[in-house]
């Protein structure tokens, strides 16, 4: 019974494309580089810019599907990921100290820096759920680990899944959007410790800034 509803997901595949993830990387670059300076790492700029350079690098090495794994690749994917989490993590600790301190004064300017540290934490999640999951995309794409990391609908219920469904970074970006929102997983669960964790994680943080974040700018407003 097991067999049959999971024997999609233990077939290989081609891979899907770099370009999504690639925007997705992109868009959080383009956050961190616009947040305000007293809210970013001193050396903000530079570490931009190396994430950029590690981003063209990647799309160099895999420029369009991710159908083989490739563990030099997937160690600089996770270094990119990782480099971009501590700087948002950073801002995130700047922001909140400045709320707790009462120190920023500016409603407009804490809701949209605010709203910028939310959403970028958003995707690198959604980055590290993509990259985890079964080993990573290029794991998933040659079916090297057939044990999921999440469980997606379509696994548990697989009359409704498309034909040729597998979760990409799309599927990982919506798992990290209705947890940041809802502050629990939705639809898909995760199954391993590390995804749990993961989750956990990132609902605290987003329960944290959205609500000193909210909190501070109504106090502000009135």
């Amino acid at each position: 019974m097991v067999d049959s509803s999971v024997r999609h997901w233990h077939e290989p595949h081609e891979g899907e494309h770099r370009l999504s993830v690639s925007l997705g990387v992109f868009f959080v670059i383009a956050l961190q580089f616009l947040l305000p300076r007293d809210l970013s790492l001193g050396i903000q700029r530079y570490i931009c810019i190396f994430e950029a350079l590690l981003l063209i690098f990647l799309v160099a090495l895999t420029p369009r599907r991710i159908g083989k794994h490739h563990e030099p690749t997937r160690n600089l994917s996770i270094a990119l990921t990782s480099v971009m989490t501590i700087s948002n993590t950073a801002s995130a600790i700047k922001l909140i100290d400045g709320l707790v301190q009462g120190s920023i004064k500016d409603a407009n300017m804490l809701l949209l820096s605010g709203g910028s540290i939310w959403l970028a934490n958003i995707v690198i999640f959604s980055l590290w759920f993509w990259e985890l999951d079964r080993g990573g995309p290029g794991s998933r794409a040659e079916a090297r680990k057939p044990v999921p990391d999440f469980l997606f609908p379509q696994m548990s219920s697989p009359e409704y899944r498309a034909k040729g469904w597998h979760p990409t970074f799309f599927d990982y970006l919506y798992i990290s959007v209705t947890n940041a929102s809802a502050f629990s997983p939705t639809d898909t669960a995760p199954l391993s410790r590390w995804a749990k964790i993961l989750m956990m994680a990132q609902s605290l943080t987003s329960l944290i800034t959205v609500g000193l974040v909210i909190a501070r700018a109504v106090n502000i407003l009135h």
